[in-house]
């Protein structure tokens, strides 16, 4: 099932979240994300019955395997696409934000063409600083 990309933005964000602490509840991702209490329960029941996400009794937050899976891909989109931009000139704040648009709709195909280029970059820096 595909998955919209509101749902890969909560997902990216309990990613986030349970890097920082050991357990996340969905009053923490509405205050990261700025979204009421019903909107994210409601968004944590659809990501839990399509197999994204698991909540325990107390309400902790965890990613399935395909929710992770999820998460890492828009996270790295996110973070490379971000770089990409700061390298262009653009200030931090308008990169991570038309970051976090373009994420969700770059092809495969074109966001791997970005990340191999990133890569040169970032070897030919290295390269240059170690001679």
């Amino acid at each position: 099932m595909a998955i919209h990309e509101s749902g890969q933005m909560y997902l990216e964000t309990i990613y986030i979240l349970l890097q920082k602490n050991s357990y996340v509840r969905a009053i923490d991702v509405g205050e990261q994300m700025g979204f009421s209490k019903p909107s994210v329960s409601r968004a944590m029941s659809i990501l839990k019955k399509d197999g994204y996400v698991n909540v325990d009794e107390d309400g902790a937050i965890t990613l399935t395997e395909s929710g992770l899976n999820i998460a890492l891909t828009m996270y790295t989109r996110h973070t490379v696409l971000s770089k990409m931009l700061m390298e262009l000139g653009v200030d931090e704040q308008t990169a991570t934000e038309d970051a976090c648009r373009i994420e969700h709709v770059i092809s495969e195909k074109s966001f791997a063409a970005v990340q191999a280029h990133m890569e040169q970059v970032t070897k030919m820096r290295v390269e240059a600083r170690d001679q």
